[in-house]
């Protein structure tokens, strides 16, 4: 009788460790850090997660995968590199000046650190030649165009434009983005004499055609 009770009494002190542990699983699970996203399981202590992510863009668009299966040979034309605002209801482009972009003010295609593109070889936009290298890009909204430019100014964060170290400006067209587009997306687009970058937030996209040299 008492090795049955030894025994029974095993068995119930198990179960409540096992359901101790599953409620303490349960807690961490449920942990939050302050962006409200768990990194293994537990609350990152050093970063919180970034609201507008980096994002990098190729042209050939398939590169990455090339590279990583070792079957480049040269380097790629051309590489866009910005961070991803996100919409969140907010009224994006219009002329009201409290709108997130408005006309006639410069924007920095993106959030965060200016955006940068880099061109492995020279390359022709709208009629300017344009050096292999590395440049800032940033925008001036219009109501039906964006005005794009090319600066050195490199390494700048937020809006400080130095417009004395533009290298071209540019006006595109603007067109009518369906459905909306909740995330800032730059890519490129493969073209007859080169590429085109695609650039969409909201319900409006732009194009910016390039050629290669």
């Amino acid at each position: 009788m008492q090795k049955c009770f030894m025994k029974y009494s095993l068995f119930a002190l198990l179960c409540v460790a096992m359901v101790a542990c599953n409620s303490k699983k349960a807690e961490v699970k449920t942990e939050e850090n302050d962006s409200g996203t768990l990194v293994n399981g537990k609350k990152n202590p050093y970063v919180n997660l970034d609201q507008s992510p980096m994002d990098m863009s190729y042209f050939p668009v398939d590169y990455p995968i090339r590279k990583m299966n070792k079957d480049v040979i040269e380097p790629p034309v051309a590489r866009v590199l910005y961070s991803r605002p996100h919409k969140k209801g907010r009224t994006i482009f219009s002329a009201d000046s409290s709108s997130l972009c408005p006309y006639g003010a410069e924007w920095r295609l993106g959030a965060n650190e200016a955006t940068e593109i880099d061109f492995y070889r020279a390359v022709n936009i709208g009629g300017n030649n344009i050096p292999a290298g590395r440049y800032v890009m940033y925008s001036i909204p219009k109501e039906d165009s964006w005005i794009i430019a090319l600066n050195t100014n490199l390494d700048t964060w937020g809006l400080h434009m130095d417009t004395s170290k533009d290298v071209m400006r540019i006006q595109i067209p603007t067109m009518e983005q369906k459905p909306i587009v909740e995330d800032f997306t730059m890519m490129f687009v493969p073209a007859t004499d080169g590429a085109t970058l695609l650039m969409a937030w909201d319900n409006v996209k732009a194009e910016l055609p390039i050629k290669f040299m």
